[in-house]
């Protein structure tokens, strides 16, 4: 008899667990931006560049072109605005890039150093944390270092922003691929 308590005690724990799981919700799957039309939802996929294609679909060429980090628009944006400082640390999987210390030739002893931490890799304001550290030395052994807010953040993000939302469109525009197929509703 306790055999059989215990049995089906492990199967009623077995089967909350798994009907638990059935209540989770898919990530991304949001009913106001997706069209309950199957047929406008492969459309969609498929023209941006999503979709499923066999034997290479309407693809020119065959070569594949694996494009790591420089798909990311948000990281190759910022590369492009702060290419004129050395890198200390640029971390792609990390979600990193930390420049060495740059001095204008007008400023002796005054020098910044930018860090971008990736949040997200959405093209969007709360996408980045950007800290400026500046240091000013008054002798070789004598420096001060402290972070500050201020216009260069601000100008940094928003140039960011705009040079990844540039690149975001092209790729879509690249991406884009009339669907031409017919898809039938079952």
């Amino acid at each position: 008899m306790l055999k059989i308590i215990k049995y089906h005690f492990c199967l009623l724990i077995f089967t909350s667990f798994l009907l638990s799981a059935c209540n989770s919700k898919l990530p991304g799957a949001d009913a106001k931006k997706i069209s309950p039309n199957p047929k406008d939802r492969v459309k969609k996929n498929l023209e941006e560049g999503r979709g499923f294609r066999l034997m290479g679909g309407n693809k020119k060429g065959g070569s594949t072109n694996f494009e790591f980090a420089s798909s990311n628009e948000l990281w190759r944006a910022s590369l492009d605005i702060i290419d004129f400082m050395p890198l200390a640390t640029a971390n792609y999987s990390g979600g990193i890039i930390v420049t060495d210390w740059y001095s204008e030739d007008q400023k002796v002893g005054e020098s910044i150093k930018i860090t971008i931490r990736f949040l997200s890799n959405e093209v969007r304001s709360d996408a980045l944390n950007i800290k400026i550290f500046y240091k000013v030395c008054l002798s070789s052994s004598d420096c001060k270092i402290e972070e500050r807010e201020g216009d260069l953040k601000d100008e940094i993000a928003k140039a960011i922003l705009k040079r990844a939302a540039i690149y975001e469109k092209q790729t879509k525009e690249k991406n884009f691929v009339p669907y031409k197929g017919t898809v039938t509703n079952d």
